[in-house]
């Protein structure tokens, strides 16, 4: 049963303790909460701002050139995912805001997305950050038939191009998401007792349905009454901005922890004879920090090192606190796993794909 195996209490114990000091310290000595400031808050504006702004020139019907029309529901796409990994994740986290109302508040853009916090902060939340790379348990490494993402998974033979065909399978990720994902894992999660009662389960079941229905209402039918086009090629418009999303969303999580310097585990029987902490940076990769303005885009998942060890600090603080990781890290003879940059890290993502299909991993 997931949760019935725990982390060692004592095993470096020292580290942890050491590590969670100096970074509180870090906010004492700056005199700022580890929560959303004032640039995560412009951020969070422009970002939606722009979101809206595309969406309303797509459906406002002034733009009549397709290929331009495409390129905006691609735009949407990215919106979507940035929107994704630097609001809504650091909401579902607790790692914006302590307030109710602002919490409620920041509710609206995830619907805007499209997605479910209920359901992703049991799968991200729990599962993920508690057994990053485990295998059964750690859903961003679970095979879905078609992939190998770890040593302790068996290997088929078509693996061996799984490096080929992945980013078009990456593609599908919101458009499960958007479709049958929630709802499959509101049986699940039923079932490994995340949910107290049959009745909680129909009610999330009910909420994730309302709120997906106010998206195909805005996202699809919308467009289909106010746009002139065929419906086939607004469905393909649409289809674009799920496509483009999925890749980026997935490319993004997969490049901190489906590279070759990170352990995978083939469950959680062995971890009581782990440190969380330790784990959190065996597992975890780090890439492109000085890549500003990707790591503004995509949230500070590039920093995922820091977001494993400290998931409810908001991203904005992580350039501040890496140093401190590291140094803790490399001080106490820990790894601290790190690609210089962006595309080194997709290279590696890749290539490790290719070693782990053909049996060379």
């Amino acid at each position: 049963m997931i949760g019935e195996v725990k982390y060692s209490k004592t095993l470096h114990k020292d580290f942890s303790e050491t590590l969670n000091q100096r970074v509180m310290a870090h906010f004492e000595k700056e005199g700022i909460n580890p929560f959303a400031q004032k640039d995560m808050l412009l951020k969070t504006f422009l970002l939606l701002v722009l979101y809206a702004g595309v969406y309303s020139v797509i459906i406002s019907g002034s733009i009549r050139n397709l290929p331009v029309l495409f390129i905006l529901w691609g735009l949407l796409g990215l919106g979507q995912s940035f929107i994704g990994m630097c609001v809504m994740h650091d909401a579902v986290h607790g790692a914006y805001t302590k307030n109710r109302l602002s919490y409620l508040l920041l509710q609206l853009p995830i619907i805007a997305i499209g997605v479910e916090s209920k359901i992703w902060r049991i799968e991200h939340n729990i599962l993920h950050h508690t057994y990053p790379n485990v295998d059964g348990v750690d859903q961003d490494i679970h095979p879905r038939f078609v992939f190998r993402f770890s040593v302790h998974q068996p290997r088929r033979w078509y693996h061996r191009y799984q490096h080929i065909y992945a980013t078009f399978f990456y593609s599908f990720l919101i458009i499960e998401w958007l479709t049958v994902k929630d709802f499959l894992k509101v049986i699940r999660y039923h079932h490994l007792r995340f949910f107290k009662s049959y009745t909680e389960s129909l009610y999330v079941a009910a909420i994730i349905l309302l709120k997906k229905l106010a998206f195909y209402f805005l996202f699809l039918y919308l467009p289909l009454q106010l746009m002139t086009y065929e419906p086939w090629i607004i469905l393909c418009m649409f289809l674009t901005m799920l496509v483009v999303a999925g890749i980026v969303m997935t490319i993004i999580f997969q490049l901190a922890h489906v590279v070759p310097d990170c352990e995978t585990e083939a469950g959680t029987s062995g971890m009581a004879d782990k440190s969380w902490h330790v784990y959190q940076l065996e597992s975890t990769c780090n890439f492109a920090h000085a890549d500003k303005l990707l790591s503004y885009l995509i949230g500070g998942l590039n920093y995922q090192v820091e977001h494993h060890l400290f998931p409810k600090i908001c991203h904005v603080h992580y350039p501040a606190i890496s140093p401190i990781v590291k140094q803790t890290a490399e001080e106490f003879g820990h790894p601290y796993h790190y690609r210089k940059t962006f595309s080194d890290a997709v290279k590696a993502h890749y290539r490790h794909l290719k070693e782990l299909g053909q049996g060379e991993s």
